[in-house]
C-alpha cells in the first residue's frame, strides 16, 4: 500500500495536506523576504536581489533602484518587503562610549584628490554618515573621513560606512582584505592614542606640539606651518586647537608640525588628521633669562647695528635672534620651531681650578694657568672670575658664542696670556708679595676686554701659585717667608706686650683714681664750700667793716661836734666859775685856800661813797722770830696819826698845783 492510500484509509489526508500547505507558504515567505522583523538595537540593510534598471555601474550603494546596497536603513520593527527582491541584513546600532571617539571609513563616494589623506567633510551632506544617500549625492569621498564621531549610539549604514572604535568595527559584507584594512587602522589609532581626547593636566605642565597630516604641503625652505585659525571671533576659520579639520583647512593650514601648540585641557582631535607630542613647558628659572633662536617666521631687518656683525638680530617673532629675551616664567614654547638659550643674569663664577666646576658647568674644561717667572720657576696659578652678563645684552652672547656654555673657549686664551705675561716681568716671591696688586691691576684691564664681548667682569680672585707633583722649590721658598714674618711677628709681639704693660699700669691707675674718685670728689666739693663760705665771711666782714667805719665816722663826727659844744659850753661855764672863783678866792684871801677848800669837799664826798674803811682795822705784817703769830695788827689810831702827819704836805701840793690847773682851764 502505497503512502497515499495510507493516508486516505487512515482518514487523514486533508488535515496533512493543509499543514504541508502551510509549512511550504512559511517557507515561502520566509525566503520571498516578505515579512521582515528589524529589533529596535539594530537597524536592517537592505540589499537588492534584482531590478528592472540592472546592477550598479558605478560605486558601491545603489543610488537610482538599481540592484544593490541600498542607501536607507530599516529601522526597529515589522516591516513588509517586496517578495523575491530584497535580502535584510540586520546590523547592531553604533554606540560610541563616553569620552571616546569613533573613526568613519566611507566604502562608497568620490575619490580623494592627489594630495589628500582624509576625506573632506567641509559641508553639512559631507558629514552626514547617518543618511547614506545624502553623504553620496552632497560629494561624499571614500576613505577615511576628517570627522569623527563623539559619544552617542548611531544609526549608520555599516554597508557604506564601517565604523571604528576601540572596541570593534562596525562594517556589514566586508572582504578579508577590507577586514584587514580597518583593522590596521584600528592599530594606528591606538598606537596614536586616538580613541580617547587628548588631555593635558595642568599640574604636569606639558604642552603639546601638533604635526596635521593632511592639508597642501609647506612651501620650500618652510620647516614649521605657520599659527591659522587662532582669531576666536571669526568662525569660519576658528578650528578651536585643531578639533575641525575643515576649517583649519579653510584658514590656510599646512600639513606638517604646526607653530601653534595647545595647552591644558581636553581636545577631541582625530589622530589620523593631527598627532600630539606633549612636551614639558620651557621654565626660566629665576635669576635667567632665555634668548630665543627662531627657525621659521618672517624674515625681518638685522636690528644689531652696523658694526656688530655676528648674526642677525631680529624683533620677536622673526627667523632668527630675538632681540628680546624673555624673562623668568614658564613658557608654552613650541621646541621644534626654536631653541631657547638660558642666560644667566645673576653673577656666576668660572674657575681655573681643575675638578671644580660650577652649577652651570661653564667651567668644566678649565684648569689651573701654567706661569712661568722671571727667575725660572713653573707655578700653575688657580684663579676664579666672577661675571655678569646684562639681560639686555644676553641675545648678543648668543649671536657672538651661539652657546653659553662656548665662552671658555674665547676666555681662556685671553685670560691665560695675560697671567703670563704678569708672570715674566715678576719673580716667585714678587709674584706671591704682589698679590693684590696683580688682583686689582687684573680686574681693571680684563674688565675692559670683557666688555668687548658683552660681558661685565665683576672680580678676579687669584689663588696661591703651586708646584708641580714632587717638586719642593716653591715650598722652600715659602717655608723661608713663614720663618722671617715669624720673626717679625715675635718682634711686633714683644712691643704689643710692652705697650700692654704700660697699658695695664694706666689701667691700674686710672683704677685707683675711680675707686678714690668719691673720696676726692666730697673733698673737692668740701673744699669749694668752704671757699665760698670764706668768701661769704669775707664779704661780710668787709661789708661790717665798711658799716663800722661809716658808723665810726658818724659816731666821730658826732663826738667832735658833742666835744665841741661841750667844750664851748665847759669854756663859758670854766670862763664863769673862774670869774667866781677868783671872786670868792679873792674873798676867801686868796686862791690857795679857795682851792684846798674843794680839794677837800671832793675828798669828802668820795669818802662817803666807799663802803669800806679809809684806815684799815689791823694790818698784817711778818716778821722773824715771831712764833705762833705771822701776822701783827696795826691798830687804827696809829694809822690816823700817819695819815695826818702826811697831810700838811699834800695841802702844800695842793697849794702849788692849783694856780697852774687855774691856768690850763683859762687856756682851753
Amino acid at each position: 500500500m502505497d503512502f497515499l492510500g495510507f493516508l486516505n484509509g487512515s482518514g487523514l489526508t486533508q488535515p496533512a495536506i493543509w499543514i504541508a500547505a502551510a509549512v511550504a507558504c512559511v517557507i515561502l515567505l520566509r525566503i520571498s523576504n516578505v515579512f521582515r522583523y528589524i529589533p529596535n538595537n539594530q537597524v536592517g540593510i537592505v540589499e537588492k536581489l534584482w531590478a528592472i534598471k540592472g546592477s550598479i555601474e558605478d560605486g558601491f550603494i545603489a543610488l537610482n533602484g538599481e540592484a544593490g546596497y541600498e542607501p536607507e536603513v530599516l529601522r526597529g520593527g515589522l516591516h513588509v518587503m517586496f517578495p523575491f527582491m530584497y535580502r535584510i541584513h540586520r546590523s547592531d546600532l553604533v554606540t560610541v562610549g563616553q569620552g571616546k571617539i569613533a573613526y568613519v571609513f566611507a566604502r562608497d563616494g568620490a575619490p580623494l584628490e592627489p594630495s589628500q589623506v582624509l576625506g573632506a567633510n567641509d559641508t553639512e551632506d559631507k558629514s552626514d554618515f547617518q543618511d547614506a544617500r545624502r553623504f553620496l549625492l552632497g560629494g561624499g569621498q571614500k576613505g577615511p573621513q576628517r570627522k569623527v564621531l563623539r559619544e552617542g549610539t548611531y544609526a549608520i549604514n555599516t554597508t557604506q560606512f564601517a565604523i571604528i572604535t576601540d572596541e570593534r568595527v562596525y562594517g556589514h559584507a566586508l572582504s578579508e582584505r577590507e577586514r584587514g584594512v580597518l583593522e590596521s587602522m584600528q592599530l594606528t589609532i591606538t598606537e596614536r592614542w586616538g580613541f580617547a581626547p587628548v588631555v593635558l593636566a595642568a599640574d604636569h605642565d606639558l604642552v603639546g606640539i601638533v604635526t596635521v597630516h593632511d592639508g597642501p604641503s609647506l612651501p620650500p625652505g618652510e620647516i614649521i606651518a605657520p599659527e591659522v585659525g587662532i582669531e576666536l571671533r571669526d568662525a569660519a576659520t576658528f578650528h578651536n586647537n585643531f578639533q575641525e579639520p575643515e576649517k583649519f583647512l579653510h584658514a590656510g593650514g599646512y600639513r606638517g608640525r604646526q607653530l601653534q601648540v595647545i595647552v591644558e585641557g581636553t581636545w577631541y582631535i582625530n589622530r589620523l588628521f593631527a598627532t600630539v607630542e606633549a612636551v614639558p613647558k620651557t621654565v626660566i628659572p629665576v635669576g635667567n633669562v632665555g634668548v630665543v633662536i627662531f627657525y621659521t617666521g618672517p624674515r625681518t631687518d638685522d636690528v644689531s647695528g652696523e658694526q656688530y656683525r655676528h648674526g642677525e638680530l631680529v624683533l620677536n617673532g622673526g627667523r632668527g635672534v630675538w632681540k628680546d629675551p624673555l624673562l623668568p616664567g614658564k613658557y608654552a614654547f613650541n621646541t621644534y620651531a626654536g631653541k631657547i638659550e638660558v642666560i644667566p643674569t645673576v653673577n656666576f663664577i668660572l674657575k681655573w681650578v681643575r675638578g671644580e666646576v660650577g652649577s652651570m658647568k661653564l667651567d668644566e674644561n678649565l684648569s689651573e694657568i701654567s706661569l712661568i717667572t722671571k727667575d725660572a720657576f713653573e707655578p700653575t696659578l688657580p684663579l676664579s672670575v666672577v661675571m655678569h652678563i646684562d639681560y639686555k645684552k644676553a641675545p648678543m652672547i648668543i649671536q657672538r658664542f651661539g652657546d653659553v656654555k662656548k665662552l671658555e673657549q674665547t676666555l681662556d686664551p685671553m685670560v691665560s696670556a695675560f697671567f703670563k705675561n704678569i708672570a715674566q716681568k715678576m719673580t716667585l716671591i714678587e709674584l706671591l708679595q704682589n698679590r693684590a696688586a696683580i688682583q686689582e691691576e687684573s680686574a681693571r684691564v680684563m674688565k675692559a676686554k670683557f666688555e668687548g664681548y658683552s660681558l661685565d667682569l665683576q672680580e678676579v680672585l687669584i689663588g696661591t701659585p703651586r708646584a708641580a707633583v714632587n717638586d719642593h722649590t716653591i715650598e722652600n721658598i715659602l717655608i723661608q717667608l713663614r720663618s722671617r714674618q715669624i720673626a717679625r711677628e715675635q718682634i711686633e709681639t714683644y712691643q704689643e706686650q710692652e705697650k700692654a704693660a704700660v697699658q695695664e699700669r694706666a689701667l691700674n691707675e686710672a683704677k685707683a683714681t675711680a675707686a678714690a674718685q668719691t673720696a676726692l670728689t666730697q673733698s673737692l666739693i668740701q673744699v669749694k664750700v668752704n671757699e665760698n663760705e670764706g668768701a661769704a665771711a669775707l664779704a661780710r666782714a668787709q661789708k661790717d667793716a665798711e658799716t663800722r667805719k661809716v658808723t665810726a665816722a658818724a659816731v666821730g663826727e658826732q663826738s667832735r661836734l658833742e666835744g665841741q659844744g661841750e667844750a664851748n659850753r665847759v669854756l663859758a661855764v670854766g670862763t664863769a666859775n673862774a670869774q667866781a672863783t677868783k671872786l670868792s678866792v679873792d674873798a676867801y684871801g686868796g686862791p690857795e685856800y679857795r682851792l684846798a677848800e674843794q680839794n677837800f669837799a671832793k675828798f669828802a664826798e668820795a669818802l662817803t661813797r666807799i663802803n669800806q674803811p679809809l684806815v684799815p682795822q689791823f694790818l698784817m705784817s711778818g716778821g722773824q722770830g715771831q712764833e705762833g703769830n705771822s701776822a701783827g695788827l696795826i691798830p687804827t689810831a696809829m694809822l690816823s696819826s700817819m695819815f695826818g702827819q702826811m697831810m700838811p704836805g699834800a695841802l702844800e701840793k695842793l697849794k702849788d698845783e692849783a694856780p697852774k690847773a687855774a691856768r690850763r682851764t683859762n687856756g682851753q
